[in-house]
Order: C-alpha cells, then sequence, then structure tokens
C-alpha cells in the first residue's frame, strides 16, 4: 500500500512537470512568434494571395477584405525596395490578428511622399529624384481637388484618398510612349468607373468608349483627359468647364481653332463659362458623333440642343429658330469645298484690307518723306506764311465746320474707340489685355452691352447726318451740284489731285491745289457709309440671330461674324495710322494735334495752304468775308489741344492693342 501511495505521488509529480514544461513551451513558441522580424518575406507568408481570402471581422460583425500582395508585381512596383513596415507603422506584430498600435497613424500615401520631398530638397537631392517633385505637385493638386473634399455621407472621410485610384503595392507609372503606357492609360475608366458607376456605363457606349473597348484605339479619350488626374475639381463649377473644354481641343485642334473664332468661344477664351461649350453641344460621357440619331447634334436634334440655350426664356438669348440648323460652329476659311461662303467672304475682306492698306501705308510714307525732305531743305512751313497774305486776314480764322458737325464728330469719335475697345477684346480674346478689359468691365456679357450701346449710338449719329444733308440738299436743290466743289461726291479733279500729289511726292510736280473736301477726305466720308452698311448691317445680324434666323439661313451669321470682324480691324488700324497721320501726324502737322474738329476753324495761312483752290475760288467770287471769324480764345484753344491728345493718346494705345492681338494670334 505504502509502495502504491508512492508511485502515485511520482506519476502526479511527473504529470504536472511535463504539464508546466508543454505549457511553457507555447508560451515561449508564443513569444518567439510574435518577436519574428517584421520583413516582407514574413508578411508574405499571409499575404501572398496563395491561402485564400483574407477578411478581418470587425466589432460590429461585418468583414473587411485585407490585402492580397502579388510577389511578382511588387517586386516591379515603385514600392519595391520599401519594407511593408515602412508604410505599415502601425503593425506591430507577426501573429493573427495584429496588435495595432494605439499611438501609430494609419499610411498616409501623401504626407509620406511630402516628408520625402522635403528630405531631398534638405540634402540637395532634388535632381537625383525628380519623380519625387512631380509627384509632390500631384498631392498639393489633390489637397486642392474634388476629391480631397469630405463626403457628405459619412464626414470621416474624403470622397476619395490615393489607394482609391492607385494599387499602392503594384503601382507603376510605365514611360511615356510604351505600349504598356497606352493600355494603362486606357485602363484610367475602370478605376474611375469604381465610384462612378453611371458615367462609366455612358463613357463605355460613347465614341470614345467604342474607339478604345471596339476598336483598340488606344489614344481615344479617357477620364483623365478631360477631368485631369490629381486636380480634379466640380464639373459644374466654371474653372471645371473652361478646363474640359479646353482639353477637347488637345485631340480635336481644327475643331477648337474654328470653336475658338465664334462668339462663344471668344467668352470661354476669356474666361467665362455661360456661353455654349463642346459639352453642350456634343454632350459629356455619352457623346455620339453626329451621324448617329442619338447624338445631340444629329440634324433631328440640333435645334432642340440649340434651344437649351437659345431659348427665348427670362435672361436667355431669343428662342433658336429653324434658321439656326445651317449655322457651322465649326465653319473655318480653309475649306472651300465644306464652307464656300466664308472661304469667299474671307478672301474678299482680306484683299480689301490688303488694298486700302498697301495703297494708302505708301500714301503716308511718300507724303511724310516730301514734307520732312522740304523742311530738310530749308522750305518755309505753311504755318508761318503771313508775310503772302494780306495784313487784315493774317490773323483772321476761317470757319470749316458748324457746332452740330463738331459735336457729332465727337461723339462719334467716343463711340468708335468704346466699340473698338470692346470688340477687339473679344476679338483677341487669347491676350492678357483683353480679359483684363473685361474684367473691368465686369463680364463680356456687360461689354457686350456697352458695346451695342455705343453702336446704336453710332448709327444714331450717322441717321442724324443722312437726314441733315438731305434737309440741305433739298434746301439748296437749284444751287447745289452733286459734282460740285462743296459736295463729298468724288469728281475728276479728284482723280487729278491724286495723280498729282503722286507727282509732287516723288519731286516731279507741284503739290495740287486742294478745293474744300480733298480726295482723301472724301475716301474717310464715304468709308463711313461702308462700315455703316457692313460693320452695322453684320452687327445687327448677330445682336439679334433669333429674329434673322426666321428669314435668312444660319450660314449668314458665319459670313456677318468674318465681316463683323475683319471690317473692324480695317476700321480701327485706318483711322489710327492714316487718319491721325493725316490730320495729326504729317511734318506740316507737328506738333499735334490739329483741333480743326473741335475749334471748327483754321487759320488763314494753313486755310490757304491745305485748301488753296478753294481759297482762290472764294476771292475770286468774293465769299471769302462771310467764312472769316475771329481765332478761337486761348483758353478754348487749349481745351481742344487737350481733348485732342487725350483722343490720339487712346487711339495709339487701341492700336497697340491691336497689334499685340494680331501678334499673339500668330496672324
Amino acid at each position: 500500500m505504502k509502495r502504491t501511495n508512492k508511485f502515485a505521488a511520482w506519476a502526479l509529480a511527473a504529470s504536472i512537470f511535463l504539464g508546466v514544461t508543454f505549457f511553457a513551451g507555447l508560451a515561449a513558441a508564443a513569444d518567439g512568434k510574435s518577436g519574428a522580424k517584421l520583413d516582407d518575406a514574413s508578411c508574405q507568408t499571409c499575404h501572398d494571395g496563395k491561402k485564400g481570402k483574407l477578411e478581418l471581422e470587425k466589432d460590429d460583425g461585418d468583414k473587411r477584405a485585407l490585402h492580397e500582395i502579388n510577389p511578382d508585381k511588387y517586386a516591379k512596383s515603385v514600392h519595391a525596395k520599401m519594407e511593408c513596415v515602412t508604410c505599415h507603422t502601425d503593425i506591430t506584430d507577426s501573429v493573427t490578428p495584429h496588435k495595432i498600435a494605439s499611438d501609430a497613424k494609419k499610411p498616409e500615401c501623401a504626407q509620406c511622399h511630402l516628408d520625402l520631398w522635403d528630405t531631398a530638397k534638405k540634402e540637395n537631392k532634388t535632381a537625383e529624384k525628380p519623380r519625387l517633385g512631380i509627384v509632390a505637385e500631384n498631392v498639393a493638386a489633390y489637397k486642392k481637388s474634388f476629391h480631397a473634399q469630405k463626403d457628405k455621407d459619412d464626414p470621416s472621410k474624403l470622397m476619395a484618398i490615393c489607394s482609391d485610384c492607385h494599387n499602392v503595392h503594384s503601382f507603376d507609372v510605365p514611360l511615356r510612349g510604351t505600349q504598356e503606357r497606352k493600355e494603362w492609360h486606357a485602363a484610367v475608366p475602370d478605376i474611375c468607373g469604381k465610384c462612378h458607376e453611371d458615367h462609366l456605363e455612358d463613357w463605355t457606349g460613347s465614341i470614345h468608349g467604342k474607339e478604345i473597348i471596339e476598336k483598340q484605339n488606344l489614344k481615344s479619350a479617357v477620364c483623365s483627359d478631360c477631368h485631369t488626374t490629381h486636380d480634379i475639381i466640380g464639373s459644374s463649377s466654371v474653372k471645371a468647364k473652361l478646363e474640359i473644354t479646353a482639353s477637347c481641343g488637345d485631340c480635336h485642334k481644327d475643331a477648337q481653332k474654328s470653336y475658338k473664332a465664334s462668339y462663344h468661344g471668344q467668352v470661354a477664351t476669356l474666361g467665362y463659362a455661360y456661353t455654349a461649350k463642346c459639352a453642350d453641344c456634343h454632350g459629356s460621357h455619352a457623346m455620339q458623333p453626329s451621324k448617329d440619331p442619338e447624338s445631340k447634334m444629329n440634324e433631328k436634334n440640333r435645334l432642340k440642343t440649340c434651344q437649351n440655350c437659345h431659348s427665348g426664356k427670362e435672361g436667355k438669348p431669343g428662342l433658336a429658330t429653324a434658321g439656326f440648323l445651317s449655322f457651322s460652329p465649326h465653319g473655318n476659311s480653309h475649306d472651300f469645298a465644306k464652307y464656300p461662303e466664308i472661304w469667299l467672304t474671307t478672301k474678299a475682306m482680306v484683299a480689301l484690307l490688303i488694298g486700302v492698306f498697301a495703297f494708302f501705308w505708301l500714301h503716308s510714307g511718300l507724303w511724310w518723306y516730301r514734307e520732312y525732305a522740304d523742311r530738310k531743305q530749308g522750305k518755309t512751313a505753311p504755318h508761318v506764311m503771313t508775310d503772302k497774305l494780306p495784313p487784315e486776314l493774317a490773323t483772321r480764322h476761317v470757319r470749316r465746320f458748324g457746332p452740330i458737325w463738331r459735336i457729332a464728330h465727337l461723339l462719334f469719335a467716343l463711340s468708335v474707340m468704346v466699340l473698338v475697345l470692346t470688340g477687339m477684346a473679344a476679338f483677341f480674346p487669347d491676350t492678357s489685355w483683353a480679359k483684363s478689359v473685361m474684367g473691368a468691365f465686369g463680364t463680356p456679357k456687360i461689354a457686350g452691352q456697352v458695346h451695342r450701346l455705343a453702336a446704336y449710338t453710332m448709327l444714331g449719329i450717322f441717321a442724324i447726318h443722312l437726314v441733315a444733308v438731305t434737309i440741305s440738299i433739298v434746301r439748296s436743290w437749284k444751287r447745289f451740284k452733286f459734282f460740285g466743289p462743296d459736295s463729298f461726291v468724288p469728281n475728276w479733279k479728284d482723280m487729278h489731285d491724286m495723280i498729282g500729289m503722286f507727282k509732287w511726292f516723288v519731286g516731279k510736280g507741284e503739290r495740287p491745289r486742294i478745293e474744300r473736301w480733298s480726295y482723301w477726305e472724301k475716301f474717310d466720308y464715304w468709308a463711313v457709309f461702308w462700315g455703316m452698311a457692313i460693320i452695322g448691317g453684320s452687327g445687327m445680324m448677330l445682336a439679334f440671330p433669333h429674329v434673322v434666323a426666321k428669314f435668312l439661313p444660319g450660314w449668314v451669321f458665319n459670313v456677318a461674324m468674318v465681316v463683323h470682324g475683319e471690317e473692324a480691324v480695317l476700321a480701327a488700324v485706318f483711322l489710327f495710322t492714316v487718319h491721325f497721320f493725316n490730320n495729326h501726324f504729317r511734318p506740316d502737322k507737328l506738333p499735334p494735334p490739329d483741333v480743326v474738329m473741335f475749334t471748327g476753324t483754321q487759320s488763314m495761312t494753313e486755310f490757304r495752304h491745305e485748301h488753296r483752290a478753294q481759297y482762290d475760288r472764294l476771292v475770286e467770287t468774293g465769299e471769302l468775308e462771310k467764312y472769316l471769324v475771329d481765332a478761337p480764345s486761348a483758353p478754348f484753344t487749349l481745351a481742344s489741344k487737350i481733348l485732342g491728345l487725350v483722343l490720339i493718346a487712346f487711339g495709339l494705345t487701341l492700336l497697340v492693342l491691336i497689334a499685340i492681338g494680331f501678334a499673339g494670334a500668330g496672324h
């Protein structure tokens, strides 16, 4: 019995020893595992994707899928040389589930790259790591983007973070120009479509999507081509609308160029989004070619598309009519087969510009040379030819223009300059000065209203002038001669005077004796009639398209745009070069300004020099006396000179702006 008890005691002691040893071994094993090194190899024993789906059950019972990392893809990624725990600093052990350090931050791609870039800058290694700088720029753009905003449904989250778009474990951007890069680019819609399912569906059925999916045309547009990559902003914002419109031009260069030449495009180029843009006419994600019956630009749907903006509702342009259908929003001047009316109109206007400027710039250049040469040779200037006049006439002035003419000229000059400023700002929308002008007015819409007000003023003055001239002719019907010396109608003397001037320019004859109106003054006068018909008529058509389209086809608007713009350039440049030279900058007129259109009078010496034929005629008929007046007062003369200099300065400034516009536009 004693032996039995002794054996039982030894057995119990052995059991206790073995148990303690076993559990101690387990604890040691557990301790050994938790202390294992957290390197990539140990992480991939679970996360290599070969052990089935990894899930973690959360406190609320939901399950969250864990990362499964393909070792081959990870080895080729930009992060291949990094240890897992470099980013996953919150992982402290290798047991399942991991213990998470409470004080450790979760991986944050953006901040990590910014820190690396800051370090590179401090160590002066930016040249060695240029891609880090690109990433830093992308991060800065992302932080201002729509994706970096808080999710309205869950404010604890952002709309999208880096890992939503980039597979951070296999991320690698192929080199530009490679087939891999094209394929990577073509896969962008699948990434965006994870959140934007409806847009992906629309894009898949669009011309862009079909080109990639069905035709394997990897150059076709994907999400990032229109919406950019990191600096994505809300598509309803003005900035987004304009940037998307500009992005269309990256592929459709000719279409964008013709669009920018239209009023819609001019306003968009100036930085405003209230006129039609590419997506307004062609659609956005579900865009189809115009031949497709579903296209917004199909001939069956086009009028309805136009009426989305031209609805006739309050604050909107007048209701679009059937005439709009033949308008060519992308019409150009180099495709005769497709746009013959635009081609012909453009060629005619260019020929007109070349002809007018070739003749009158040559005329001005030779005139300047002749008068300058005369002065250089010591010939008496006409301003001091008082020795050849009777003493009683030397101090008198001759009345050239009455108060109505002078007021009309001033209002006409002001309205023209306002028209040039507001019109050329739209004509050259790419220039910085045009954007500044529009900013000063507020918007192109306000500038357009000012433009029309100036146009109505100019047309009103012209209409009143026509009435006044008609009344004057009727009253003096028996005495008036259409081809007489007091008429603006060109006659044979004008032809002889012009030939005589060119002979005088080259030293082959004396300066011709000019009558009341010179041939260049008559050209100025009748040019206004041409301008009122061409600029005024085309401008009214463009201002009221819904009315015009009821009676005329839409292509007249294409012609009107060409005529209005080119004729405006002709008028502005002619006024601020030829007209200014003839009246203010000839050597005989220096120093400027000539104030005859403000005072209404000329000194006898200047009158006799400028209009010798009229002077001789008036002396011969004894009518000179009725035109003689006292010289204007000194204060009135000074005020006239100041006004003249201000207008000249404004005109020359406009001329410089137009020159900048042409230089920038590559004309």
